[in-house]
């Protein structure tokens, strides 16, 4: 197998963070470049090894869900644990206390890298008719890891998606080039989601309409469309949201029976999800939200108590400690640190909020129970019923936290919907002390890396 450039990519992918120059790192990156040790990627076969790199390309920050509301710590766990995850547990003006390094922004980026270098070097590989399928997937494959990588950093760096004010409220770095040398500049956030949804569109006409079952980590048409579908609900351009998510249910839509999971395991869920779409994970820095691994993470009691008796989504992603507190299991995908990837249950909530909100309630309601059918244990499920669009709105919007806490969401909801007027406020209490996040503050966008900053002086820090 081909080695993933352990040095080359390491020294551009330091400099491609900082958007520095060379400078004295130059001559000690020219140094390295005659090492045996290196292998420069030329091959299809190399650049489908480096999108394949998972430790890199399948994981996605973790701010955002240490900033939501899905769970609580005790004071003695919250002062445990690395300062800028308890920094962005209270919503603290500045997360880092002057640290740079931060992965929630490296990694990502990182993986923009990668993406970009597999790009460029495919124009130097002629398309043929042996490869063309090959070639074409892979560049499919590097624009949706791009889009991804370029969605989860708009998340927590830019302000939330307002058509009114995206050509003039400042996005995030649009780095299209591997060049390490250019600087990074911050584009709007209209530009940010433009770019991210035309690379999408772009890689769904090149990427294989059928999913990779042995191969969750690549992309496929229908984890472009659920993607877009995200991206778009994110947005709140429900429309298209909606047909996104309609046309990846089209091409998949499996569900599975909550009832066929042995929900005694602290691992329900297998590694190849019947539902995943996509897989990623959050960064498996995080110490608190390792799953089962760290039980001090105590779900929180309202989200806990909105489940029914029957629904069995409360034992198949909790478990009670020894002190009667709800934990988290093991994640959606089998493993302890959350899943984040793309799943047909996002789309079947995604589709049916938006039929909700364009006042088709027979719709909305046949998607969720199409869902919720498969949750409840075997001869309880009640269908559910809604009077108005309303109504029914509302009762999605409920499942959805019902349906999907811990998957990297709630944080994008949250900031989406206080956009709607839906004033949802969050609170922590710590040794006796109260913090709040207010609907609409400027805390709902994290402050860019100070390294970043320092590096790129032109660069406009966020508003805290």
């Amino acid at each position: 197998m081909m080695r993933l450039l352990p040095i080359r990519a390491v020294l551009l992918y330091g400099l491609l963070l900082t958007g520095s120059t060379l400078g004295g790192c130059k001559k000690a990156f020219l140094n390295q470049l005659p090492s045996t040790a290196l292998v420069v990627p030329s091959s299809l076969s190399d650049y489908q090894q480096l999108l394949d790199n998972t430790l890199i390309m399948g994981q996605t920050p973790v701010l955002g869900e240490v900033s939501a509301d899905n769970f609580y710590l005790p004071y003695a766990s919250w002062q445990s644990i690395d300062s800028r995850e308890r920094n962005a547990y209270t919503w603290a003006a500045d997360i880092y206390s002057g640290q740079g390094k931060v992965d929630d922004w490296d990694v990502p980026y990182q993986q923009v890298f990668y993406a970009n270098l597999v790009l460029e070097g495919l124009n130097a590989i002629p398309v043929t008719t042996m490869n063309r399928q090959q070639w074409q997937n892979i560049q499919g494959s590097a624009l949706f890891l791009r889009a991804y990588a370029f969605c989860n950093i708009a998340q927590l760096f830019a302000p939330a998606y307002d058509s009114s004010t995206a050509g003039s409220d400042p996005g995030i770095p649009l780095r299209l080039h591997s060049d390490v040398r250019a600087p990074s500049v911050r584009a709007s956030v209209a530009a940010t989601y433009g770019q991210i949804t035309g690379d999408l569109q772009l890689a769904r006409s090149l990427l294989p309409p059928a999913l990779p079952s042995q191969n969750l980590n690549r992309p496929s048409q229908p984890a472009a469309l659920a993607l877009l579908a995200r991206i778009f609900l994110s947005m709140r351009a429900y429309g298209p949201a909606g047909r996104y998510a309609d046309s990846a249910l089209h091409l998949y839509d499996s569900l599975i029976d909550y009832n066929t999971l042995n929900l005694q395991s602290r691992f329900p869920f297998s590694t190849l999800n019947a539902e995943t779409i996509y897989q990623s994970n959050v960064l498996a820095y995080t110490q608190f939200l390792a799953g089962i691994a760290y039980p001090n993470t105590i779900v929180d009691s309202a989200l806990y108590g909105s489940y029914q008796s029957n629904d069995l989504r409360r034992s198949a992603f909790y478990q009670l400690s020894a002190a009667g507190h709800p934990n988290m299991k093991a994640s959606y995908a089998g493993l302890i640190w959350p899943f984040t990837g793309l799943a047909t249950d996002e789309l079947y909530l995604i589709r049916a909020e938006c039929a909700a909100r364009g006042g088709r309630t027979a719709d909305a309601l046949a998607d969720l129970n199409q869902l919720l059918r498969h949750r409840y244990r075997t001869g309880t499920f009640v269908p559910v019923s809604a009077a108005t669009p309303a109504e029914a709105l509302d009762t999605i919007l409920a499942e959805r936290r019902k349906e999907l806490p811990f998957r990297g969401l709630r944080w994008t909801d949250l900031r989406r919907l206080n956009k709607e007027g839906r004033s949802i406020t969050l609170t922590r209490v710590l040794n006796g002390v109260s913090y709040q996040l207010l609907p609409g503050s400027s805390r709902y966008t994290l402050p860019i890396p100070p390294d970043v900053l320092q590096a790129n002086p032109d660069m406009q820090q966020n508003q805290r």
